[in-house]
């Protein structure tokens, strides 16, 4: 019996469910809106929503708890120095700031139709009053290319 077990397995290890809701929700932070499916959306909100409550309350105690939660540093190999944490920053100084007066509900989940390939249900999952901006901002490796002087997204 399945009694006090809450959140749906969607046929995954528990260390492969806890990895990919912490990118998820890296992800949701960085660009404040992704596609994924229904099921997984729904379950991503209670987990973004709470690290948005603790960029609210601030303090060092909150910032490591968000830290391990998503695990975002990142170490230059030839230094090994580590680099700064960019969505901790984000979540604790422009998501907190625009999220100061609201007492919740900081996600949205928008149903998007079914998946061409399985019919799977698809959902937009998004930040209330997000930055249209930040949508596939520094997505992935860029190429420059010289001989015509544009970037080029590799």
């Amino acid at each position: 019996m399945r009694h006090g077990k809450s959140g749906r397995k969607l046929n995954r290890t528990s260390t492969h469910r806890k990895a990919m809701f912490m990118n998820m929700a890296k992800a949701l932070i960085k660009h404040e809106q992704i596609i994924t499916t229904l099921p997984k959306a729904k379950d991503l909100r209670p987990v973004v929503e709470k690290l948005i409550t603790l960029g609210k309350k601030g303090g060092l105690h909150n910032r490591r708890q968000v830290m391990s939660k998503l695990q975002d540093v990142e170490v230059v190999k030839e230094t090994g120095e580590k680099k700064k944490n960019l969505l901790v920053e984000k979540l604790f100084g422009e998501l907190a700031e625009r999220y100061a007066d609201r007492q919740g509900g900081y996600v949205r989940v928008l149903k998007a139709g079914f998946r061409k390939g399985d019919a799977a249900p698809m959902a937009v999952i998004e930040l209330v009053d997000r930055n249209e901006d930040a949508r596939g901002q520094d997505s992935g490796p860029v190429v420059i290319n010289e001989a015509a002087g544009e970037d080029e997204a590799a």
